[in-house]
């Protein structure tokens, strides 16, 4: 007997306002607006239950990688559930899931990686991080080592401590965050600049915001430097060649742990396992999620460097921190199939040598639509910027929503993309075929040019 009931998208819909709060939502916009009820999927397609078929452009919240229906999976989880499916790794336990998968996970990493944390989403991962960024240096007898610095327009998810190392205002706000301890530098968004300097000197301006950063607070007193290989939800910011070793070599310089936060960069995304591999840096934390079981089941976790967890474990004694879920066995076994499918089928590598350098190269011919005044994208992560005036690249005035109409176009037509504000971005399956790469990018032309003639009706 099916668990869920069947129901008219209109009976969906009004249980759905009555009940259900969403996540960053402006609740009453969506009452008068009413959510779309998405009921199936398969491959790189979402289906709403009236049977409409929609090219997910996005792999859910950058987490697909697998793409949807890959019954091995499913299979995972059902025989992991019939055998243990639930038991926690406090007290001196463990499950053989939770241990086979962090041998797989150290495999992948970095040689420095040897021991995995689990938790259950990037947000708890990065509250790890957090805890364990503190405690390390109270065991290398300097506690006043406190502070960890991140980005401006940083995402690192939407729990408190999470929240405060990322740095978008709005989410502080509303919260009176961010926690203490927490200092923000800026980003290496060339683009979002005033463009006066060419993107390799952006880049090492925007670096040693770092370390101007570090000397203002006094280096015995920075902890950790904690940074996304490429912003994702800060609107796929791709830093220029230059930044990524010069942060790497102020790390080194003053004793600062890199975190590099892999929740959406990870597990093939950009090319590469991590994406501290596609930007060479060595860093003591990885935290990841999303791509590590593509979402058929909640985890996430951090991958902690022998530097940082032989002190933890030598000195340390009982870290009083965990979770009930860390290391679930059935989101364990998931993750598990859905690497082992990564690897069977070569899809990092894939991403790297054919959809990936094929949908670049057709995202990048939308640069010359009159909307657009820049496209980016590595691996099959991409981004572009709509702009009121391609010359100058000036933005939109924020009441034209123009970003907000596209994506709307988008969807109308079959695809989803996401606006922030009016930058565009992208993020498909590694499956992605090369017809699907075609109907995103046609679909963006099409909906740019609505969007065009939409905006040419507006008030002088």
């Amino acid at each position: 007997m099916a668990a869920i009931e069947k129901r008219s998208r209109d009976a969906w819909q009004a249980l759905d306002s009555e009940h259900h709060l969403h996540p960053f939502t402006d609740h009453k916009a969506l009452a008068s607006k009413r959510s779309r009820i998405i009921a199936r999927a398969d491959g790189v397609y979402i289906e709403d239950v009236d049977g409409k078929r929609i090219l997910d452009a996005m792999s859910g919240l950058w987490c697909v990688n697998a793409g949807y229906g890959r019954e091995e999976i499913v299979e995972a989880a059902a025989a992991q559930l019939r055998e243990l499916p639930y038991y926690n790794n406090f007290f001196q336990c463990a499950h053989p899931p939770s241990i086979e998968l962090a041998s797989m996970l150290t495999e992948l990493a970095q040689p420095q990686f040897k021991r995995v944390f689990f938790a259950g989403s990037g947000s708890e991962a990065n509250d790890t991080v957090v805890r364990m960024v503190r405690r390390y240096w109270d065991l290398m007898g300097q506690p006043e080592r406190h502070t960890i610095i991140s980005r401006k327009n940083a995402y690192h998810g939407s729990t408190v401590a999470a929240a405060s190392l990322g740095g978008m205002k709005p989410m502080h706000e509303q919260s009176g965050l961010p926690i203490p301890g927490i200092a923000h530098v800026e980003q290496p968004y060339w683009f979002d600049s005033d463009r006066s300097l060419d993107p390799e000197a952006f880049g090492l301006v925007a670096a040693r915001s770092l370390e101007q950063k570090i000397l203002e607070l006094g280096a015995d007193k920075v902890a950790a430097f904690i940074g996304e290989p490429i912003q994702g939800a800060g609107g796929v910011v791709v830093p220029p060649a230059s930044y990524w070793p010069e942060v790497q070599r102020i790390c080194d310089e003053y004793g600062i742990l890199l975190i590099s936060d892999e929740v959406i960069c990870g597990f093939g995304r950009l090319g590469c396992w991590f994406g501290a591999d596609y930007f060479s840096t060595r860093p003591d934390f990885m935290p990841f999620a999303k791509g590590v079981t593509s979402g058929y089941l909640p985890l996430g976790g951090v991958l902690v460097s022998d530097r940082v967890a032989d002190v933890l474990i030598d000195k340390g004694g009982e870290f009083f921190h965990g979770y009930t879920y860390s290391g679930h066995p059935a989101a364990c076994a998931v993750a598990i199939a859905n690497l082992g499918i990564l690897r069977r089928e070569n899809l990092v590598e894939r991403v790297a040598d054919d959809i990936g350098p094929y949908l670049q190269a057709r995202w990048h011919s939308l640069a010359e639509h009159p909307l657009v005044g820049e496209t980016r994208m590595v691996g099959l992560m991409g981004a572009f910027e709509m702009v009121d005036d391609k010359a100058s690249l000036r933005r939109f005035e924020e009441a034209y929503r123009a970003g907000t109409v596209f994506r709307d176009r988008c969807i109308e037509r079959g695809v989803v993309l996401r606006a922030v504000g009016d930058t565009i971005i992208c993020a498909p399956p590694l499956t992605l075929s090369k017809a699907e790469a075609d109907i995103i990018v046609d679909t963006a032309w099409s909906a740019l040019d609505e969007t065009h003639e939409h905006i040419k009706g507006r008030p002088a």
